[in-house]
């Protein structure tokens, strides 16, 4: 039997997969799961042992001692340099995207003999996978860090240090410039900066206050550049929100998002009022009303931005709700369609179970995250709706994260 692993321990690795997160997969002597960061697949690494438990290990640093056939030199210099951007950017392109369906594969597994939410498809891999282009330059808001010198840049991983000077790749053209690098002008130390470049090709730079761990600042302390008001466009209809509200960062998501939603089949006999939960700004009030083929969309979102949008669907009757998750739906008329975008975090089964008890024809569920995506879709299953169709977006190339999209329905009602 292998000896028992050790903190600090060098062990030569094998990486066999990729887990959620963007760390190598690879199995330890004695059996135990390895997780390695910055490996991939195909790669042979050296690695000293940090966190060590019963079932598995981190290795805290790892050399490539044979590198994989996907592994490039890193595409990204910001992330090259330690910031926690482009993290899949030393991997070939056309390789991201299997990777991460393979991530998604395995989180759905899980389910498969737990849940019957999968019923609709053929098996956990029964979906598409779609990279949206472009692959670089692709980002159009970012929120960067300042150093204690005044300098703006991208945050290292899970920190809160900020890698300064040096510019990411993911920006569309224009949004760093003279923001980022050695010749950029300097900001308050320890503040947050807000970049946005709107449809319109206007850019709009605010500084905000630095955010606690894992929360977002919406409120602009001081307005850099811009009118302080971001105009969007989707599905030829146009959104003004101030700079610091939540908008897809690919320049092509929402358009992509929206079209899966308004694809969405409804029975004739389904009433044509749609939810639109954490619906932000309303980026998907014309495609769910698309959807219904006209009708009443209730946006339900604590957003104090999301409030002080306009949905700019003059043909539509759209409400606003301010309020968060069950919490906001408890009042609405039986909904037809449900959308629901909920954060990383996911839904969670009081929202799942508050929607299921009206029994909506159909529920699209837009899922940044596979692990509580999959999550959320085994509430659904627990009442009663399976899973139609589905799709992964890789809407963050050189990142290892992705959207989930998937178009739910009651079981019994497909017969």
């Amino acid at each position: 039997m292998a000896d028992a692993l050790e903190r600090g321990q060098r062990v030569q690795l094998h990486v066999r997969a990729m887990a959620h997160g963007g760390e190598g997969i690879a199995d330890a002597p004695d059996g135990r799961v390895v997780f390695v960061p910055g490996a991939i697949p195909g790669d042979v690494v050296d690695a000293t042992l940090g966190r060590v438990k019963k079932r598995w290990a981190r290795a805290e640093s790892a050399t490539v001692v044979k590198p994989s056939p996907d592994r490039i030199e890193p595409g990204c210099p910001a992330a090259a340099a330690g910031a926690g951007c482009c993290d899949y950017s030393h991997i070939r392109p056309e390789a991201q995207l299997r990777l991460k369906a393979e991530v998604l594969t395995g989180q759905l597994r899980s389910l498969a003999g737990s849940s019957s939410v999968l019923a609709g498809l053929k098996g956990p891999g029964d979906f598409d996978a779609v990279q949206l282009q472009p692959a670089t330059g692709w980002r159009t808001r970012v929120r960067l860090g300042v150093d204690s010198k005044g300098r703006a840049g991208m945050r290292k991983a899970r920190s809160n240090d900020v890698v300064a000077g040096i510019v990411c790749t993911q920006p569309v053209p224009g949004l760093l410039d003279g923001l980022v690098g050695p010749d950029a002008q300097r900001f308050t130390p320890g503040a947050e900066l807000v970049a946005v470049m709107d449809s319109d090709g206007a850019r709009h730079v605010v500084e905000t206050a630095a955010p606690r761990r894992g929360q977002r600042v919406e409120h602009a302390e001081r307005v850099i550049e811009g009118d302080g008001e971001v105009v969007q466009r989707v599905r030829g209809h146009s959104f003004r929100f101030p700079p610091t509200a939540f908008w897809q960062a690919h320049v092509n998501a929402p358009e992509a998002y929206s079209n899966f939603i308004a694809a969405t089949e409804l029975p004739q006999e389904a009433p044509r009022v749609g939810w639109d939960l954490y619906g932000g700004v309303g980026a998907f009030v014309p495609a769910i009303h698309a959807a219904l083929g006209r009708g009443e969309v209730h946006t339900v979102d604590m957003s104090d931005s999301a409030a002080r949008s306009n949905a700019a669907l003059a043909d539509a009757d759209w409400h606003y709700h301010r309020a968060i998750g069950q919490e906001g739906v408890a009042q609405l008329p039986r909904p037809g369609l449900v959308v629901l975008d909920p954060p990383r975090a996911g839904a969670g089964q009081q929202v799942v179970e508050a929607v299921a008890t009206v029994n909506p024809a159909r529920v699209v569920h837009v899922g940044c995250d596979p692990a509580t995506f999959a999550r959320d879709a085994a509430y659904f299953g627990q009442q009663g709706y399976v899973i139609e169709r589905m799709v992964l977006i890789d809407a963050f190339p050189s990142t290892h994260h992705f959207e989930v999209l998937a178009a739910l329905a009651p079981a019994s009602s497909r017969g």
